[in-house]
């Protein structure tokens, strides 16, 4: 059975797509390191890359990563709707297959370690690898964004990386590395250019605001759309269904006396977070993957030989 950990790294551009290309580029030279998905937004000017690579491989995976994002991505130059302290703002590491937690955790600070030191770029660990409680949770770390810790981290202690200098990189900035579950980030459109509204709405379903808990949730101004968002984190889509909070968000709308326009996947979504949508609002009973052509496709191909046979679809 394969060894695999999924990387979502966030990288602070998501306007010149050349770039992302690049440093996509670079992750894929790496062997086993396969680009799974690309999300990028012009009004956060962030792109979220998703790929998987056995832990043999991802630290330099990662770094090559980090590497070629601090040389395209200024941070001086950097604006954008979306909170962020680096060019490469966060590198999330999810253990899939045969690879535990403690094995991933060492792996994100072997990561942090030669970020830090080849590329002089301040690293905090958050989520599991956290070596604090306050840094568990990112918003802590990203607190006053990169401006803000561009001031503080050579004189607040409680700014000192975890590794790298104590002192900004202007060019790259800082960057979080973390060891965390499965997590789907889900935005949001309403019908209406007023951010109050949306940030009305994010703090009512966020659990820090005494919302639901799991869930994470910024309201932003979407220009290009004319539009503003409810950008949320589900940190256990078991617990916090995604349906769930919809419902809420569409009530919390119609007091506004706005409607939501659409809503939007970053990266990749579990199948069994996209069954539990389908069976609420079609009411269907006990949708499973195996009712899907392709699924059931795939095991007929594969049982007479004529696909390779995979217990997954690495």
């Amino acid at each position: 059975m394969p060894r695999i950990i999924e990387c979502i790294p966030n990288f602070s551009e998501g306007r010149r797509l050349e770039i992302i290309r690049a440093i996509a580029d670079e992750i894929s030279s790496v062997v086993s390191a396969k680009i799974l998905d690309i999300h990028s937004d012009i009004d956060h000017n962030r792109s979220v890359i998703t790929y998987i690579c056995d832990p043999e491989h991802v630290v330099e995976s990662g770094f090559r990563a980090y590497r070629k994002a601090a040389e395209l991505i200024d941070m001086t130059k950097h604006e954008g709707v979306h909170p962020r302290i680096g060019a490469c703002d966060v590198f999330p590491m999810v253990p899939l297959e045969s690879v535990t937690v403690d094995e991933a955790i060492q792996l994100a600070n072997e990561l942090g370690r030669r970020v830090g030191t080849e590329l002089q770029i301040p690293v905090y660990l958050y989520e599991s690898s956290a070596k604090s409680e306050e840094r568990k949770n990112l918003a802590n770390i990203r607190r006053g964004q990169y401006e803000e810790l561009t001031k503080t981290i050579a004189y607040d202690t409680s700014k000192t990386p975890d590794f790298g200098p104590a002192q900004m990189n202007l060019k790259a900035g800082a960057t979080a590395i973390g060891v965390r579950g499965p997590l789907i980030a889900f935005n949001v459109f309403l019908d209406s250019q007023d951010k109050s509204i949306a940030k009305k709405i994010a703090n009512a379903i966020s659990e820090s605001k005494g919302g639901f808990k799991f869930v994470k949730s910024l309201g932003f101004e979407i220009k290009s759309k004319n539009q503003v968002q409810v950008s949320m984190n589900f940190t256990d889509y078991r617990k916090t269904p995604l349906h769930r909070v919809f419902e809420t968000i569409k009530s919390e709308a119609d007091r506004y006396g706005v409607n939501i326009a659409s809503s939007e996947i970053v990266g990749l979504i579990p199948f069994d977070a996209a069954a539990d949508i389908v069976n609420f609002y079609l009411r269907l009973t006990g949708f499973k993957k195996e009712k899907v052509i392709e699924e059931r496709l795939g095991e007929a191909l594969r049982s007479s030989g004529v696909l390779e046979d995979k217990s997954k679809p690495y």
